[in-house]
């Protein structure tokens, strides 16, 4: 069996999508194992422009099955009004759309908890998404206040608990926020009760579904959200998601070992953003770091907030390809970089006087950080018809195989352009520039 996962390795928003997108053809299931409609994808098929957040964008090729898997947090409406615009425009097969009923289910409580929490944090926001995604997370932990998929399309007693669990969520959020408007059970147990009708067809036990598959030497193909700096337990804690974004989580949130993986596939950019708080070593708040907002269209899929800004950290990329078992690299948007004299590369940190390339534990230690950096020339070329590494100005190729040395890995890899014509097939030798 071959299976793929793709997984960025810095703080999400790497270009993902347009490589699960490249090699969707040429697996039958594409799963999606973590995450919620806080994350976006934008791919560009058939001259068509989609954005996805809960969808695999397996959705968007013929013959393929996608999977939303156990370790996702699904809002039911969000994703309901995805379908619709897929469908519009696609055929959407209900057999081509699998969701599994161990997911965990977004209720209008978790968007009203987390609006609470992030405005009480004092000094700097950690920056959710408004959407949910953690506080649903939260009450999975927390096990009393959880639904999943398969409690909400059983027929029986959901609606009562629906119910129960909003009349205790009201005790709860009325002491701590003054505005609180009281949720009304048996109008969310309408609601989702209609959701729940429309999507039942497509409710299964992907776990059961996607061991068979293994079995049967189907080819699988997991496709990531976010990236690694952003898992819970891995990432830049506190600013980082609710779920193990990075490889590390992908058994956890789809049921698949490890050892069914033959490819890792690192998704990186060519520089370095990041969105809401945190430390940035590397961010660029000044021209350059416009410049590269502007051309490479740094805002947001999901929320449109315009991203931060910053040269190819080296020493953070290179923690998360590590912590993703990462066995080759994607490096994307180098088309973006093509107008600038010189670049630089951050290849070391000094924290406190000591020089270190280890990404650091704490959030305290990264933000002490100052970012020791190599500098290499520009291309100031257009590169976005290559199609061939030949095709590169050399200082395109050098500062790729600067990328290679120092993160560890080959690169499989380039994106020159949004299209999915304009990539770069290095093979299984990797760059070789020079």
């Amino acid at each position: 069996m071959s299976a793929t996962a793709v997984i960025g390795c810095q703080w999400g928003d790497e270009a993902k999508g347009k490589i699960v997108d490249l090699l969707t053809d040429r697996h039958e299931i594409v799963v999606r194992f973590q995450g919620g409609n806080n994350a976006g994808h934008t791919v560009v098929c058939e001259g068509q422009t989609y954005k996805l957040s809960l969808l695999p964008i397996g959705v968007l090729r013929n013959g393929i099955t996608s999977v939303i898997a156990n370790g996702v947090v699904i809002n039911p409406k969000a994703l309901l009004g995805e379908i619709s615009g897929i469908r519009a425009r696609r055929e959407l097969p209900a057999e081509n759309l699998l969701i599994s009923d161990r997911a965990h289910v977004i209720f209008p409580w978790h968007m009203a908890e987390e609006a609470i929490l992030e405005s009480s944090r004092k000094g700097e926001k950690i920056g959710t998404t408004m959407r949910g995604i953690g506080t649903c997370y939260r009450d999975k932990a927390g096990r009393t206040h959880a639904i999943r998929m398969g409690d909400l399309c059983h027929v029986g007693t959901i609606r009562d608990r629906i119910q129960a669990v909003a009349e205790e969520k009201n005790r709860l959020l009325a002491p701590v926020s003054p505005d609180h408007q009281p949720l009304d059970g048996a109008q969310i147990a309408d609601e989702y009760l209609g959701y729940a009708d429309q999507l039942r067809p497509h409710v299964v036990d992907t776990t059961a579904y996607l061991h068979k598959a293994i079995k049967a030497g189907k080819r699988l193909l997991f496709e990531g959200a976010q990236g690694a700096l952003l898992d819970v337990d891995h990432g830049t804690f506190p600013y980082v998601t609710s779920s193990n974004s990075s490889g590390a989580g992908l058994h956890s949130g789809s049921s698949v070992p490890e050892r069914h993986l033959s490819r890792v596939i690192g998704v990186v950019k060519a520089y370095t953003t990041r969105v809401g708080g945190g430390p940035f070593p590397t961010e660029l708040d000044n021209p350059i770091g416009e410049h590269i907002r502007q051309v490479g269209r740094e805002f947001g899929t999901v929320t449109g907030r315009p991203r931060r800004c910053g040269w190819f950290d080296a020493v953070a990329s290179g923690y998360g390809a590590r912590i993703s078992g990462a066995t080759c690299l994607s490096v994307m948007l180098l088309d973006v970089l093509s107008a600038l004299d010189e670049l630089k590369i951050c290849t070391a940190y000094e924290i406190r006087g000591e020089r270190t390339t280890d990404f650091p534990s704490r959030v305290e230690d990264l933000a002490a950080a100052v970012p020791v950096y190599q500098t290499l020339s520009g291309w100031k070329k257009d590169i976005t018809g290559a199609r061939t590494l030949t095709d590169l100005p050399r200082e395109a190729r050098v500062y790729l195989d600067t990328i290679a040395e120092l993160i560890g890995e080959r690169i499989d890899y380039v994106s020159v352009g949004p299209d999915r014509a304009q990539t770069i097939v290095c093979g299984q030798d990797g760059v070789s520039a020079t």
